[in-house]
């Protein structure tokens, strides 16, 4: 048999999905289509429909503890910790976060994010050089977690759910200092820019980081 593996499929732009489409109906010979997909809600309903979908859940996160001990024996069980809160529970993304050196790219963007709050750095200059080398889609993902946290704590108050540590005490000042209104506009903004980047749209990134961090300075104050 031929084997032909996409991952994640839902990375293909609409004209590659739509030249997909004739493959899976009728696929050449003797020949298998495996689609990999983390977001399935994103493909084509047609694309959907042609397959046989078979779900592969997230292992528990104490299987997922005990696997990442052995993956990665060099990091401390609450760096391991760390690093599957922010693969949002997958122990294998979690291990390509720790290849590409996330827990380094997270510091720099927290530190930055601390001191543009505290007017010691300027978006522009965040956007330009000290943000340069980190994925935006890793950028987007870690603030539109931020923007969550932020409601959920205004709509709680549970200190509980302030997200990983390096970042509790100001998304707990942000949510004092907030209208929610203004927080519920920038999550919207985050998650349809994030889309934008997912679809590889041709974005001014410098242009696009500023707009975020502008926004994010925003927050402050209730007026």
């Amino acid at each position: 048999r031929k084997v032909v593996l996409i991952e994640p499929v839902e990375a293909m732009n609409i004209n590659a999905a739509n030249a997909l489409l004739k493959s899976l109906e009728e696929p050449s010979g003797d020949t298998v289509l495996l689609l990999v997909s983390h977001q399935s809600s994103r493909l084509l309903p047609t694309i959907r429909s042609r397959c046989v979908q078979q779900a592969c859940p997230l292992p528990s996160e104490d299987m997922s503890l005990q696997w990442l001990a052995q993956a990665l024996p060099e990091c401390s069980a609450e760096e391991r910790g760390e690093l599957l809160t922010l693969a949002a529970g997958s122990p294998l993304a979690a291990v390509k976060l720790q290849a590409q050196g996330v827990r380094e790219q997270r510091a720099l963007v927290v530190d930055g994010v601390k001191k543009l709050l505290k007017q010691e750095l300027s978006a522009t200059q965040l956007a330009e050089s000290a943000w340069k080398d980190i994925p935006l889609l890793l950028l987007f993902d870690w603030f539109c977690d931020w923007s969550s946290l932020i409601l959920r704590y205004q709509l709680t108050q549970d200190e509980q759910g302030l997200g990983l540590a390096d970042m509790r005490k100001v998304v707990q000042y942000l949510a004092q200092k907030s209208a929610q209104d203004k927080v519920l506009n920038i999550q919207d903004w985050i998650l349809a820019q994030r889309q934008k980047v997912l679809g590889k749209a041709n974005l001014n990134r410098v242009l696009l980081l500023e707009a975020l961090l502008v926004q994010w300075v925003g927050l402050l104050g209730r007026r």
